[in-house]
């Protein structure tokens, strides 16, 4: 380790403070051998344990200097290692908890620069992205704020970039997980003071993954076999259903759709299949059992349906 990199932590352990010159020296030295060393990680790491209040500056060095480190540290470059992997989340969970912002800036900045990353790196950063929308506070390396209770534009705008990041479970689309991810958060700050931006990222989000509108590999044989059993489907409930889809279409809404004559009725099960071959029968059982976990159809669960059925009627 280099003496600067060992006096600057030493300071930061002092006053938890580290100033715009320390960082400038922390730069040049950091990258004076063309790469971040094993020994000034973890110098960078402890001076972040120890600031007060991490500046914009530091957030910036901080998340460069360990995003290159992990990203590009070892060969092949782009791909987060299981012992990295490992050792970010030790030093991350040091005390028990997310340090600052500007860790939780770092786990998606990976996930954004990284072509892949180890299962369980995924779950603990959709751990931590959840923990922090609905526990954390203070103010992001863009100027937003994270807020307890509610969903902010600027946690909106995290959950968006980890979802869709490249390293992701599904890269630019929408994995089970973090669909149920995006349930349990919209459940948890229904009704509160949330950005606008939360109820589009929703409702793209878990559509996404219902609907699969990116492109995938090719099914099996078996596979197919199944779809294509599924859209000849006999079933008269099946039917019916979908013969009210069709009557109500100009409706615009599944909700319609799920209406009987008896108006006091809620739907029911058979009534809430939204599929029409591109939602899958066991994704339908999935999204009923997660739409009624709150006890009611709520106004982000109309707006999905909505959109669902817009985009059937648009294909």
């Amino acid at each position: 380790m280099t003496m600067q990199f060992r006096e600057i932590a030493e300071q930061a352990a002092a006053d938890g403070v580290i100033s715009d010159s320390d960082i400038l020296a922390l730069r040049r030295a950091g990258w004076a051998s063309g790469r971040i060393e094993p020994h000034e990680a973890d110098a960078i790491f402890e001076a972040n344990y120890r600031l007060a209040e991490p500046t914009r500056e530091w957030s910036d060095f901080f998340v460069e200097a360990l995003g290159h480190f992990i990203v590009d540290g070892i060969e092949p470059r782009g791909y987060v290692s299981e012992e990295q992997a490992d050792w970010l989340m030790a030093r991350i969970d040091h005390d028990g908890r997310l340090e600052s912002i500007t860790e939780l800036e770092l786990l998606v900045r990976l996930f954004e620069r990284s072509y892949a990353v180890p299962q369980r790196l995924r779950d603990y950063a959709l751990e931590q992205i959840e923990r922090a929308v609905l526990e954390g506070e203070g103010v992001t390396r863009c100027g937003g704020r994270l807020e307890k209770g509610n969903v902010t534009e600027a946690e909106a705008r995290l959950m968006r970039r980890i979802i869709f990041a490249s390293a992701s479970e599904r890269p630019a689309a929408v994995s089970k997980r973090e669909a149920e991810l995006l349930f349990r958060i919209k459940d948890a700050t229904l009704g509160k003071d949330n950005t606008p931006e939360w109820k589009r990222l929703f409702v793209q989000g878990v559509g996404n993954f219902l609907m699969g509108f990116t492109a995938h590999l090719p099914v099996s044989r078996e596979r197919a076999a199944e779809l294509d059993a599924f859209m000849n489907d006999a079933d008269p409930d099946l039917g019916r259903f979908f013969g009210k889809v069709a009557r109500h279409a100009a409706r615009g809404s599944f909700l319609d759709a799920w209406r009987s004559d008896e108006a006091d009725r809620g739907p029911t099960l058979d009534e809430r299949v939204a599929q029409a071959g591109e939602v899958e029968r066991h994704e339908q059982e999935w999204l009923n059992a997660l739409m009624d976990a709150n006890g009611m159809v709520d106004e982000f669960d109309r707006a999905l349906l909505d959109f669902i059925t817009e985009e059937l009627q648009a294909r």
